[in-house]
């Protein structure tokens, strides 16, 4: 498969909490990974958008899941391409649902340009 960003990140949001897996591609179609747990205040979701930017990461994907992605990306869409995605084309594959792997799987779908965007009311 053809990687389609060489960096990005996959959230994982719940109500209190954030997950976050930075994927990076160096050289051919093995990635590294990078992840890190935020909480959902608004100092917090700074220091994940400062974390992105520290690690060259424009590119990030979460899912739609209630309303809890909202604050996460209204903070990020200035400076970074905010990929929401609906939450079935991200669990349409099995044996990946765990809190821990969600981030990740996420990540990796977006990163072969697996995950169609969802329609964002208000953006341009």
């Amino acid at each position: 498969m053809k990687v389609v960003y060489q960096t990005c990140c996959g959230v994982d949001v719940h109500k209190s909490f954030l997950v976050a897996t930075i994927i990076k591609t160096s050289s051919g179609v093995q990635p590294s990974y990078q992840k890190k747990r935020f909480s959902t205040f608004n100092h917090s979701i700074l220091q994940f958008k400062e974390w992105l930017l520290e690690n060259d990461c424009h590119d990030v994907c979460m899912e739609s899941t209630g309303k809890y992605w909202v604050p996460v990306f209204n903070l990020l869409e200035d400076e970074m391409n905010v990929t929401i995605a609906n939450p079935k084309w991200v669990k349409a594959i099995k044996g990946n649902k765990d809190d821990t792997k969600d981030s990740k799987w996420i990540g990796d779908l977006f990163r072969l340009g697996l995950v169609p965007g969802s329609y964002v009311r208000g953006r341009a």
